[in-house]
């Protein structure tokens, strides 16, 4: 039965707001008589292990599986353009989840049916500075005759739901303060979800100054060795629209001044363009990791002799060599005999930490006089470097789990709501752990047709990220 809980709506930046409860662990909540419990674990059983639970007690490792599989059935597309059906329904589900379980969450509208949650933890050292987990609510479009699986009744990572779910029954505090947040927008930028928090509710992060969110703690199989890929950088976005103008004409005609073949010759001169090789941090030092576990010498005149070696997950890392375009979107003209008076294309740029200015000079000279360019969407690259106590924490809980592992960092060739976490001067990291088959292509379905996680996966991640908030 779902607990009566109080939800916080705001929808204007500067509105009025209920102050938050936080829950305070050192004493347990009190549960209904209908909450679940679970008996006292024996000598030695630490943590979100569920191998002593009966069959009327409920564990993270139990619910995590029916948490992916809740939220996915709530349509989440995020096309873009507020055409879709936004993240109200899946922010509310999330905010019953986090009250059921004693905490007041708060729920914002950036806009009509643009909804986030967040709420706070108190932990063991409130002295300490606070630190920022967060995931995102909104999923990109899916066509559901192309999968085998219905895209909205999958596995999506609910673990920290479960995680916190399960610790808050039993009255365990994290180390530290933690502030949860479930945003909106992530998929097309994040305006209307991180980046809307993080300009008018900054005072819901007061104190924090690390954050770790998705996409990295994942693992990759070298030969019998597992390694494990802490994310320390991402690149930045350049989403741009390219426009060629040219005289409009009737399509039997000689047209010199053609939009449509300026545009086109552009578009095929950007989408072949071999930028240059540029080895930041971060990269260098999953290259090193990698040739380190392969037992082979890195050299750094030549990063790119190591990614014939590690299999589906080169693509990233090939990405993460230097600034990339790929073209993605053509529009012109409206009838087969009629020459169009402008030509748009839309490209993804996404550019190196460190070389946003020689990406926009590069693409300026590659694009040549006749293309100008304008911004659909532009945001920063972030990177840190892997080290300090968070690193360790992350690193510990999961050899905790997975022993005969390496842990390196990576840059993401994409980007998360750290871009916009970050402009409040937090240290950002990707750690959403998952130990996955060593055959299983992860990084390939990104955004693709079936993309999934293996349920042990999460399971696997379930307990990581227990061990991670007694250690963060």
């Amino acid at each position: 039965m779902r607990g009566t809980h109080r939800l916080a709506y705001l929808s204007k930046p500067n509105g009025l707001r209920r102050v938050r409860r936080t829950v305070n662990l050192r004493t347990p909540p009190s549960r209904p008589a209908q909450a679940t419990t679970r008996a006292a674990r024996p000598k030695g059983m630490t943590g979100c292990d569920d191998s002593a639970v009966t069959a009327n007690q409920v564990t993270a490792q139990d619910e995590v599986v029916d948490i992916c599989r809740d939220l996915v059935r709530i349509d989440t597309s995020n096309p873009g353009d507020h055409s879709g059906p936004g993240e109200r329904l899946a922010a509310e589900h999330v905010a019953g989840l986090l009250a059921e379980v004693g905490l007041d969450p708060v729920v914002l509208e950036s806009h009509p049916k643009r909804t986030s949650v967040v709420a706070r933890i108190s932990g063991r050292d409130s002295s300490r500075p606070g630190l920022l987990v967060h995931g995102h609510l909104d999923v990109v479009p899916a066509s559901a005759p192309d999968w085998r699986h219905d895209p909205f009744s999958g596995e999506i990572d609910a673990m920290m739901l479960a995680v916190v779910r399960q610790r808050l029954r039993e009255g365990r505090p994290p180390a530290r303060d933690i502030v949860l947040t479930f945003t909106a927008d992530e998929e097309a930028g994040g305006t209307w979800g991180a980046r809307w928090l993080v300009d008018n509710h900054p005072g819901l992060f007061e104190g924090v100054t690390e954050a770790v969110g998705e996409v990295g703690g994942f693992s990759m199989t070298l030969g019998s060795q597992r390694l494990y890929l802490l994310q320390t950088a991402e690149k930045g976005m350049a989403w741009l629209r390219l426009i060629a103008r040219g005289r409009a004409g009737h399509g039997s005609m000689v047209q010199p001044d053609n939009a449509v073949t300026e545009l086109a010759e552009a578009v095929g001169r950007l989408g072949r363009h071999e930028w240059p090789t540029r080895l930041i941090p971060s990269v260098q030092a999953f290259l090193e990791g990698v040739c380190d576990a392969l037992d082979i010498e890195f050299i750094p005149n030549d990063p790119t002799q190591a990614l014939s070696k590690i299999g589906a997950v080169s693509r990233v890392i090939g990405a993460t060599l230097r600034n990339t375009v790929n073209p993605t979107v053509l529009r012109a003209g409206y009838k087969v005999n009629v020459v169009p008076q402008t030509a748009t294309a839309e490209v993804d740029g996404r550019f190196l930490p460190g070389y946003e200015e020689e990406f926009f000079d590069e693409l300026d000279r590659v694009l040549g006089p006749s293309v100008t360019r304008e911004f659909i969407h532009t945001d920063i690259a972030v990177e840190t470097t892997p080290d300090g106590d968070l690193y360790a924490a992350m690193t510990s809980a999961l050899l905790a789990e997975d022993p005969g592992a390496r842990v390196i960092p990576y840059c993401l060739s994409a980007g998360t709501d750290a871009k916009s976490f970050s402009r409040l001067g937090m240290r950002c990291f990707g750690f959403t752990p998952l130990r996955l088959p060593p055959d299983l292509d992860f990084s390939g379905m990104f955004h693709g047709v079936d993309e999934r996680v293996p349920v042990e996966g999460l399971r696997f991640g379930v307990r990581v990220l227990d061990g991670f908030l007694d250690r963060c």
